[in-house]
């Protein structure tokens, strides 16, 4: 059996979490990872990047949500959050024409707000 050079133990490679899909409390898809945004100081990672939207991918809207709000989920092969589709409709997001300002930690606070992280 050949060991994937991307998935070692507890570890995966950011391209391997690219595209994964991400399913509602209920099980249904509501989007996929487009990213995942690595704090350069600690090393971990604090946001996702949810695709949600439009048709094929194009017109998609773009979700930052809080890491820790999402769990990998072996059965569906995918992350799930509680996260809702209702919620998405008024959450933090940004489109392909206006991007989202990473280096604004007010925007960053707001998202963990939104979904309810506690602000360090």
């Amino acid at each position: 059996m050949a060991s994937n050079e991307n998935e070692i133990g507890n570890l995966i490679g950011s391209d391997k979490v690219e595209g994964t899909a991400v399913y509602g409390a209920d099980d249904s898809k509501i989007g996929s990872i487009e990213r995942v945004m690595i704090d350069k100081k600690s090393g971990r990672v604090s946001y996702a990047v949810l695709g949600f939207g439009g048709i094929l991918g194009l017109g998609n809207d773009h979700y930052p949500l809080p890491w820790q709000s999402l769990k990998y989920d072996t059965r569906l092969g995918g992350y799930v959050t509680g996260v809702t589709e209702q919620q998405l409709q008024d959450a933090p997001k940004y489109s392909n024409e206006r991007d989202w300002d990473w280096s604004n930690d007010a925007a960053g606070k707001m998202v963990d707000e939104y979904y309810g992280v506690p602000v360090v």
